[in-house]
C-alpha cells in the first residue's frame, strides 16, 4: 500500500477527491438521461445489435424456442422391402433402379400404430407408368421394423390420413388407359388390438365419356 502524501492523518477521507467523484457521477447520469431523450425515448432499443444480444437469452429460454421439432429417422426403404420375407417375388422384381440409383418407391412417416416411433409406409411403383404394385406398413418393434400391413393387388397405393391408413385401389376394365381407370375403391384402416381393421370403404365409378371426342352429328340430306 502506498503511503499518504497529502498531509492527512490516517483514516481521514480525501474531501477533494470525494467531491470530484460525486460530481463526475452526477454528470454521467445526466448525460445518459439526455442521450435517452435524444433517441426518442427508446434508449438502447435504437442501437439494434445491442438490443438483439440483450434479448437473445430471454428468447431462447421460452418453451417454444427450446423445444426442437422432431425429425423422423429415415430408413432405407429399398433394403427394408427386399429383406422382407413377406414381400412377393413379383414386387421384388419390380424394385429395381429406373435411372441410375433412383428406385421407384414412395415413403411416408407418421403415427399409425401408437408405437414409440413413427411408422413407415412404403409404396413400390413401376418405372414406366408409376403404377403401384405393393403397399406396406412397417412398425418398429424391439429396434427393428416389422411388416404389419401389406397390399399387393395392383394398382394400389397407401397413404397416411390423420392417423388412419388409407389404401386406394384402381379398377381397370378392358381397354382402359393407365391414366383413366373405370373405378376406384378407397379403404380406410385403423389400428386396433395389434392389427389394422377396416373402418370405411368407398367405391367410385368414373365416366368413360370424359375426355372422349363427341360423335359428329349426321349431315342433313340434300
Amino acid at each position: 500500500m502506498r503511503g499518504l502524501t497529502d498531509g492527512r492523518t490516517p483514516g481521514e477521507p480525501r474531501r477533494g477527491t470525494q467531491a470530484t467523484s460525486t460530481a463526475v457521477a452526477v454528470f454521467v447520469a445526466l448525460g445518459v438521461s439526455l442521450s435517452g431523450c435524444a433517441a426518442g425515448g427508446t434508449g438502447a432499443r435504437d442501437e439494434g445489435p445491442a438490443h438483439a444480444e440483450a434479448v437473445g437469452p430471454a428468447a431462447s429460454s421460452s418453451p417454444a424456442a427450446a423445444a426442437p421439432s422432431k425429425v423422423p429417422d429415415r430408413v432405407d426403404a429399398v433394403r427394408l422391402v427386399k429383406a422382407d420375407p413377406r414381400v412377393s417375388a413379383e414386387v421384388k422384381r419390380e424394385l429395381k433402379p429406373c435411372v441410375a440409383d433412383q428406385y421407384p418407391v414412395d415413403v411416408s412417416y407418421g403415427k399409425l400404430t401408437s408405437g414409440s416411433s413413427e411408422d413407415v409406409v412404403v409404396n413400390v411403383l413401376t418405372c414406366g407408368d408409376g403404377v403401384g404394385v405393393g403397399s406396406y406398413v412397417y412398425r418398429e418393434e424391439g429396434g427393428a421394423y416389422q411388416n404389419v400391413f401389406q397390399a399387393e393387388e395392383p394398382p394400389v397405393y397407401a397413404e397416411i390420413d390423420r392417423g388412419d391408413l388409407v389404401v386406394s385401389k384402381q379398377v381397370y376394365e378392358k381397354g382402359d388407359p393407365v391414366s383413366g381407370p373405370s373405378s376406384q375403391t378407397v379403404i380406410t384402416y385403423r389400428w386396433a388390438s395389434g392389427r389394422f381393421t377396416e373402418e370405411y370403404r368407398v367405391h367410385n365409378d368414373y365416366s368413360n365419356a370424359v375426355g372422349e371426342a363427341p360423335t359428329p352429328a349426321p349431315e342433313p340430306d340434300g
